[in-house]
């Protein structure tokens, strides 16, 4: 089992910090893989400095390299299908920009940073839009909308709309909509994937350009298998809320 490092780059910060007499020596790279019991990095200088870094380093180390080790596993699980895998915003409070790097270690890439750099149109965003009388396809326009009027020109044409559906229904009366209603990204929430590749179907042959991301519930033993259905993309929180940290350690030479 070859395993994924990540954060070496960042270690060198916090050793730095804690104290200039110290001195980082990386022995691979992050993103390379390594078997078990590889030493991946060495640590020089007073001894009271090592043990009182030691362990804020082994944490960064062992969490980000957890992550960029589950993400490398889900890429290799979906690779040679074309299928993409993306992280989410389920990270670490404090910790997004490495959780997020970790994923780009593995192989993986990021959905979105924040609220700010795209607008995803959720299942409650739908369902308060509904009350009012809004059906999915106005809200898509909605979308357009606000970006047209909030945002520069050259801001606005970057600004990625992305729709989440869970239900064949609503992919069809968006689609019915026509093309100036069509979101960037179909989000699949939480579909099986018998329902994944009809909504493949129907977009093949009425909105080829509209992106489809499957999301929710996305384990290793399932990522293959729905990447098979034909999606774009598949969406996983799992690398980031949910990897085991790899068991990294200090050794004294």
């Amino acid at each position: 089992m070859r395993l994924t490092v990540a954060g070496l780059p960042a270690a060198r910060l916090v050793v730095a910090e804690a104290d200039s007499q110290l001195d980082w020596e990386p022995l691979v790279a992050d993103g390379e893989l390594v078997e078990p019991g590889t030493v991946v990095a060495q640590l020089a200088g007073p001894i009271r400095s090592i043990l009182q870094v030691e362990r804020v380093l082994l944490n960064l180390l062992g969490r980000l390299s957890g992550v960029a080790t589950a993400t490398r596993k889900l890429v290799d699980a979906v690779n040679g299908t074309g299928c993409q895998i993306y992280d989410t915003r389920k990270t670490v409070p404090g910790w997004r920009l490495l959780d997020k790097y970790a994923v780009s270690c593995g192989g993986g890439s990021t959905h979105r940073l924040g609220l700010y750099d795209a607008i995803l149109i959720k299942d409650n965003h739908l369902a308060a839009a509904a009350d009012g009388g809004m059906t999915v396809a106005a809200a898509v326009t909605r979308a357009r909308d606000f970006i047209a009027t909030s945002f520069p020109p050259e801001r606005a044409a970057t600004m990625v709309v992305e729709l989440e559906v869970d239900s064949l229904q609503q992919v069809e009366d968006v689609f019915a909509a026509g093309v100036t209603n069509l979101p960037d990204i179909m989000l699949l929430d939480n579909m099986s994937t018998d329902l994944l590749r009809q909504c493949v179907c129907r977009r093949n042959l009425q909105a080829p350009d509209v992106v489809l991301e499957a999301s929710g519930g996305i384990t290793l033993e399932t990522v293959g298998a729905v990447a098979a259905t034909g999606v774009d993309r598949i969406s996983t929180g799992m690398p980031t809320h949910a990897a085991a940290w790899l068991d990294i350690a200090l050794d004294w030479q």
